[in-house]
């Protein structure tokens, strides 16, 4: 855990300073670049030492058996792990004949700055040899936004006060060795060299590695490309051999002198194209990025960014640390999804192979509702990919006995990869929540060429499943039994909240579909009597409560339920399922993740402010938070039933997970989840936002902790700046046409330029609810996931 701060505090940017070796794999993730396609974890530029190396392509895998004790029927029998592909950003440097190495010698400085406005990853650093020959050393490094098979690095380095002799070598290796996997069985299972050599070469200034995966039968090519700027008599040479490509850079400096190289690499994969149509596109790729050189490279990238930063920048006063955290949030989501163009948006990004490389419903739930407000693109991409993989949800429905389609738990091309049924197969809620995200991304876009061509079969297709999971009792309600909601410490329940609310959304949504497209739906054999099943099967879908308790439950019977037993929980057992039996947390009143909480959150229609604050009373003091996705919705109904102080404390939680390691596995890359739900938690926290369909709503209020907030949405092809202080909202539309919103319950019209400020009334009585023991939520508060 990062027990003290590594980086100083800054409202645009990330530094660190010193650096400490003992942190580097935490660090390398916080200093990932990616753009969705392509991500380079934060290794030293010289690749030693490192935590975890790490270079990804996004859906690129290699697959392997997964081991039963005791097989069934209906089990995966194919698991799925991202692997760590051709490394092109190692640049190795000889000082004399001595490596630059940070472990030896002396170290006079070490800086790195990931600058979040340029998109640049920027090391600064002063060494001297154990020989006595000092130097300095620059480097510069993008992941492209702009070309997204492209990734860049500038290095120079410099002799300080004597002459000295360099040796730089640039290289392109496959099979990296790799660090030994931890105790965590959700860390990324390491595949021992899983890349075959079929073509490498080095000429002139230009290297490339071809290869392929043994058991998925992908290929991948990577190729580099050099400019070399030093002294007279510089030379270059270059070799290859199967798993390593190198430009090897012999100067000689004088004191004051530099040697300048520019290094550009690009990336192809496919898992059907030809060696020669693979290895063509990657040179066609680096072509065109050597023709933008370096200088174009980082200017696309700045101008890139100026965009986004103006649509989608959050800004907070009275707290600096938070300020940096929202904008390292934003970045990091970003980069996670801004180029995966029909690929998945994995749990960790790019950042990392923890929980191998699999996408989740995190991306549906907490990611793509932030990218619908400030990159709307980037969800359509991603809707788009979880259509492309529906021939194997379909199958997977069939194996089930189920119709409609089965979206995977856990998968990297589409096939379900989830070893475990209780908290995988389950979680059918993983199709509603897709459908949410369809409605919510065309309400809000309008976007009627992805609504008729690919919302229509997504909605049709996951309202199907329902219909088959669940069944109407004799008095006429909706069932939908066995399955496991996003609290996965109640694992095969009966009417479970979220997943009962979630699919009544899902089938209105298809049955709306319907009726607006009848030839796209009737060409799925979807018709109006289909569709009013569904409905009818949303009206009447069972709702569990406790009339004693006078509080909704999670699911039913939870409330009957033993509690867990916290006063003999001690602190250095959570995460519970890591201390203790599934059998036992399965029978008790204790949830990981804030089940109920979100549901009130994602249908936040369905419940009164009175059952809300009984609600989120009653199940704070059960909530333990073993999951990086709790804090953030916990923050957001803390703030609606008028704890903006607990709210604040959920919100620093969510946006500290990784920049403080607080669950302890920042080293296997980033929460981009719960760096998203940062937003969530202060947008549709503090700023009270929902969205419901043709609605845009706003009940702002600020905790103590914080002056002023301002952050912009972009919907309905409108451009909405909100500014929020603790007597007055300021609403300004910044482009598009007139259109009306609610604050605090009051119609306000707004008009292009003309800013409307509404006072905050005052806050309702916060309930107190308590707590479990050691389980306090903030900044610096040490837990495991």
């Amino acid at each position: 855990m990062i027990t003290e701060s590594c980086f100083s505090v800054d409202r645009w940017s990330l530094k660190e300073t010193p650096l400490k070796l003992e942190l580097l794999p935490q660090s390398e993730s916080v200093f990932a670049l990616s753009n969705g396609h392509l991500g380079w974890r934060g290794n030293l530029d010289e690749g030693e030492p490192h935590g975890i190396p790490g270079s990804y392509l996004n859906g690129f895998y290699e697959a392997h058996a997964l081991p039963y004790a005791e097989g069934g029927y209906g089990y995966p029998e194919s698991g799925q792990t991202a692997i760590n592909v051709t490394n092109g950003k190692v640049i190795r440097l000889l000082v004399g004949d001595e490596p630059f190495d940070l472990r030896y010698g002396r170290l006079h400085s070490h800086e790195r700055t990931l600058d979040l406005r340029a998109g640049l990853l920027c090391r600064h650093c002063e060494w001297t040899s154990p020989a006595g020959s000092t130097v300095r050393v620059h480097s510069t490094r993008l992941v492209s936004f702009t070309q997204r098979a492209v990734a860049a690095v500038a290095y120079e380095v410099e002799a300080v006060d004597a002459p000295v002799r360099v040796v730089v070598q640039s290289e392109l290796i496959a099979n990296e060795q790799l660090p030994a996997v931890s105790g965590d069985p959700r860390a990324a299972a390491s595949l021992e060299s899983p890349l075959e050599s079929e073509e490498h070469r080095a000429s002139g200034n230009r290297l490339l590695l071809v290869h392929s995966t043994r058991r998925s039968k992908l290929r991948v090519a990577t190729a580099a490309d050099h400019t070399v700027d030093g002294p007279a008599g510089t030379r270059t040479s270059g070799e290859s051999t199967a798993d390593v490509a190198r430009l090897t850079v012999t100067s000689q400096l004088a004191a004051g002198e530099r040697l300048r190289i520019e290094k550009i690499v690009a990336y192809g994969w496919s898992g059907m194209r030809s060696l020669p149509a693979v290895r063509d596109q990657v040179e066609a790729a680096l072509a065109a990025a050597s023709s933008t050189r370096w200088e174009g490279l980082a200017e696309e990238q700045r101008t890139y960014l100026e965009h986004f930063w103006a649509r989608a920048d959050v800004e907070v006063d009275g707290d600096d640390e938070l300020q940096q955290a929202v904008r390292f949030a934003l970045f990091h989501v970003l980069q996670a999804g801004a180029r995966a163009e029909r690929r998945a948006i994995p749990g960790k990004g790019l950042t990392g192979t923890g929980y191998d490389g699999h996408t989740f419903w995190d991306t549906e739930t907490f990611v793509l509702p932030l990218l619908t407000y400030i990159a709307p693109g980037a969800v359509a991409e991603a809707l788009r990919w979880r259509q492309n993989t529906l021939p194997a949800a379909r199958d997977r429905a069939r194996q089930l006995g189920l119709s409609g389609v089965a979206f995977p738990w856990r998968t990297i091309d589409g096939s379900e990869c989830s070893a475990y049924w209780p908290a995988g197969t389950a979680a059918f809620h993983i199709n509603a929540d897709i459908a949410d995200s369809v409605v919510r991304y065309v309400s809000a876009t309008g976007d009627e060429d992805f609504a008729r061509h690919s919302g229509v079969e997504l909605l049709v297709e996951t309202a199907r499943l329902w219909m088959s999971l669940g069944h109407h009792d004799r008095r006429g309600a909706f069932h939908i039994d066995g399955v496991t909601g996003p609290d996965e410490y109640s694992a095969i329940v009966n009417d479970n909240i979220y997943t009962n609310l979630m699919a009544a959304r899902n089938l209105r949504g298809a049955a709306d579909a319907v009726d607006r497209y009848p030839q796209e739906a009737a060409a799925l054999g979807a018709d109006e009597r289909e569709a009013a099943s569904w409905r009818a099967a949303a009206e009447s879908v069972h709702i569990p409560y406790n009339d004693d308790l006078e509080v909704h439950e999670q699911h039913a019977g939870f409330t009957e339920r033993q509690p867990w037993d916290f006063a003999a929980t001690r602190p250095d057992q959570y995460p519970l399922m890591l201390n203790f039996p599934y059998f036992d947390i399965y029978r008790k009143q204790v949830v990981k993740q804030a089940d109920l909480v979100l549901a009130m959150y994602m249908c936040g229609d369905c419940f009164d402010m009175e059952h809300k604050s009984r609600n989120f009373e009653y199940y704070e003091s059960f909530t333990v938070r073993d999951s990086s996705l709790s804090a953030c919705c916990q923050a957001v109904v803390a703030a609606e039933v008028g704890n903006e102080r607990m709210a604040y404390e959920y919100a620093v939680e969510a946006a500290f997970i990784d920049l403080n390691d607080l669950h302890m596995n920042t080293r296997d890359g980033l929460h981009i989840a719960s760096l998203a739900g940062t937003w969530m938690a202060l947008v549709g926290g503090f700023g009270g936002m929902r969205h419901n369909e043709d609605t845009l709503t706003f009940v702002p209020r600020l905790p103590e902790k914080l002056s002023r907030l301002a952050f912009h949405i972009n919907i309905w092809g409108r451009c909405l700046r909100v500014e929020i202080t603790d007597e007055d909202a300021t609403y300004l539309l910044l482009a598009g046409e007139p259109m009306p919103i609610c604050h605090h319950g009051q119609v306000v019209m707004l008009a292009p330029g003309s800013p409307r400020r509404c006072p905050i009334p005052d806050a309702p009585v916060p309930p107190s609810p308590d707590r479990p023991p050691n389980c306090r939520p903030g900044r610096g508060s040490p837990r495991r996931e």
